[in-house]
């Protein structure tokens, strides 16, 4: 699956994922954002590594249920100590196979998360290991989304709590990837809402 590397030919799947980005959009098409959440070892995102990654669908102002992703990656990150409390599932994937994975199911949508700017770089890292280019997604940040609805500093950092009180939702399990999602594609959708966005 890797030969790529040595091979100097562009996979497949990379032809493919950027063709979407070639193509004109189509006119009245809904657009379909994806927000995501990786747990990662750390924040260096030269040293440290993404453990999973979880992601959902949305179109419209509804999230899509069946429009859902998760996985595990293959790593040699020792656990023993780690803060924070994850319900990490049984399959595990390589990391080339997640990031293959996580591609087609992102599509051309717009990437959503908070505190974007790591998670699209742990990403972009993770294709420079695979010896490709960056995301070309665009890409939304719920903390920014926040900051502009209560015209707070663009410096301020809002924790995922802050922003379900102020936004009346519930918290909920937040200990894997897909939890996190799950919650801040709840945030994203009122925020959304609250902001008028209809991109």
């Amino acid at each position: 699956m890797l030969d790529w590397i040595t091979g100097g030919n562009i996979p497949q799947f990379w032809k493919n994922y950027s063709a979407l980005f070639d193509a004109e959009e189509k006119a009245g098409a809904e657009k379909r954002y994806v927000v995501f959440d990786l747990e990662t070892s750390g924040t260096d995102v030269k040293e440290d590594v993404i453990l999973s990654v979880g992601a959902l669908g949305i179109t419209g102002n509804a999230i899509a249920i069946n429009d859902f992703f998760e996985t595990q990656i293959k790593t040699d990150f020792n656990y023993e100590g780690y803060n924070a409390k994850l319900h990490l599932s049984a399959e595990k994937v390589v990391e080339a196979e997640a990031i293959i994975r996580f591609l087609k199911f992102a599509g051309d949508a717009i990437l959503v998360s908070h505190n974007s700017n790591l998670d699209i770089e742990m990403l972009n890292q993770a294709l420079k290991r695979l010896e490709l280019g960056r995301l070309k997604n665009s890409f939304m940040d719920i903390n920014v989304l926040y900051q502009k609805w209560k015209e707070l500093p663009e410096d301020y950092h809002a924790t995922t709590d802050e922003m379900c009180d102020a936004l009346k939702i519930s918290k909920g399990d937040r200990h894997t990837a897909s939890g996190n999602a799950y919650i801040n594609a709840l945030i994203f959708l009122k925020l959304k809402k609250k902001l008028g966005i209809n991109l």
